[in-house]
């Protein structure tokens, strides 16, 4: 990944609007366009232990790592195969893993950092509500489930 975003007076952290998903083995620029990302969350899973005679604290050892459920947002795409993927596993019960990276960007479009989720799986899709009322655009909510995700 290219470097930081430096200034005049220093570092200049990025802005969080510019960023593209990529579906590993999807092709097509609408399907890296997401309004937006959320979830990049992990913590470590902690066990407690309490030594005998000692009263005054607890250890707290790791166990593992955990990762945060990833929810991706976007217009609603029709003919989409990123959609056609989670139908399957909704349709017919059949889960396929996929990888997928999240890169941020910079101005220019090049990419500042990025994580690459490996083993997703869909746990929810939905899609904003009908409204005669509002002319507001169609979005779909995609929630995924990662076994882990590495930084790029």
């Amino acid at each position: 990944m290219a470097g930081t975003t430096p200034t005049a007076g220093g570092y200049y952290p990025p802005a969080g609007f510019h960023f593209r998903v990529r579906f590993l083995g999807i092709q097509g620029d609408n399907e890296m366009r997401f309004q937006s990302v959320s979830g990049l969350k992990a913590d470590i899973e902690m066990e407690t232990y309490k030594e005998g005679g000692n009263n005054m604290f607890e250890y707290q050892l790791p166990v593992r790592v955990k990762f945060s459920d990833i929810s991706l947002k976007r217009g609603l795409l029709v003919g989409s195969l990123v959609t056609d993927w989670l139908l399957v596993a909704f349709n017919t019960f059949t889960f396929l893993p996929m990888d997928l990276t999240i890169e941020l960007l910079n101005d220019q479009g090049t990419p500042l950092m990025g994580w690459m989720l490996m083993g997703a799986l869909p746990k929810s899709w939905s899609i904003s509500d009908f409204d005669a009322e509002n002319s507001r655009v169609v979005i779909e909510q995609i929630d995924l489930v990662v076994r882990e995700f590495l930084i790029l």
